[in-house]
């Protein structure tokens, strides 16, 4: 299994899953909001709305996960299921670990300081 197809797969729902500090972040960039705005609407949608984004992230890699065996590796029935099951589960681990790693990475790093450069959110350095 290579790099670009785990990239491929767990990319748009990593992407998905962190619209709750993303989406402020693009209204910024395009000139649709201020930053206190952005800031306010980051903080709402984090605090009350993370656990929604989350599942809807995982729903999402599901999708792509499935599409991904249809698709790519021709497994449409519960007959190739079964001819097939540890190649499911183990890339089905690894897309989730992928996943996971994705979103913490996106999240936490790039974003955080997207915020950052575009005033959002300060950094704090004690």
């Amino acid at each position: 299994m290579r790099f670009k197809e785990v990239f491929k797969v767990s990319a748009i729902p990593v992407a998905f899953a962190s619209l709750c500090c993303l989406s402020p972040l693009i209204l910024v960039a395009f000139g649709l909001s201020t930053a206190a705005f952005a800031g306010s609407l980051a903080d709402t949608l984090y605090g009350d709305y993370k656990w929604v984004f989350r599942i809807a992230g995982l729903l999402f890699l599901a999708i792509s996960i499935t599409l991904y065996f249809r698709r790519q590796k021709g497994i449409c029935t519960l007959d190739d299921v079964k001819k097939h099951r540890q190649e499911i589960i183990n890339k089905t681990i690894l897309f989730l670990i992928a996943g996971v790693l994705g979103y913490l990475f996106f999240l936490y790093v790039v974003v955080h300081y997207g915020g950052v450069f575009f005033g959002i959110w300060e950094d704090y350095r004690y």
